[in-house]
């Protein structure tokens, strides 16, 4: 009998346009690769004993991790809510804003508020759910927020606030 976990909470739902069709493209490519992947097992199959048969046990615990992706997509891609309307007043933040922080040491950090479902720490696309974003939200355009972290406060201003990527300015 397995530890009892309890479910984890809901996360938001909203996604950007462009985090969607990235979504819509990996399920389309996932059942692509699902296909391979089935060919794959059949012919580990025949070869013989599957207990012992390295090459099977691999392509089928490849096959549970692909049907349990494609699975997540379909129960979550219907629930989402497509965000693509840029707010009246855009010198306040909200989803799907690119906004330029500085903190005490005059350092810049630019950070895109996006669905969990993209976030991405390389592109600086961070999640709704994160606390940097919570605090963030409905805040101006030279306010200033605090936010606590493992290492301990941090304080920003924030610099500018975009609804259009900075990198195509």
């Amino acid at each position: 009998m397995g530890r009892y976990r309890p479910p984890q909470a809901k996360s938001t739902p909203y996604i950007t346009s462009e985090g969607y069709t990235a979504l819509e493209k990996e399920l389309k490519a996932i059942w692509i690769k699902r296909d391979e992947v089935t060919k794959a097992v059949t012919a580990a199959a025949a070869e013989g004993d599957r207990s012992e048969n390295a090459e099977y046990i691999y392509r089928k615990k490849q096959l549970r991790e692909i049907d349990r992706r494609i699975r997540y997509l379909q129960k979550r891609l219907p629930d989402l809510t497509v965000v693509d309307r840029i707010p009246d007043n855009q010198d306040q933040i909200f989803f799907g804003a690119w906004i330029r922080l500085e903190d005490d040491e005059g350092e810049e950090f630019t950070y895109r508020i996006v669905g969990p479902d993209e976030f991405d720490v390389d592109s600086r696309y961070i999640s709704l759910d994160a606390p940097l974003a919570k605090a963030l939200l409905k805040k101006y355009l030279d306010d200033s927020v605090t936010v606590t972290t493992p290492a301990g406060e941090k304080h920003f201003l924030i610099a500018k606030v975009s609804y259009n990527n900075p990198q195509s300015d």
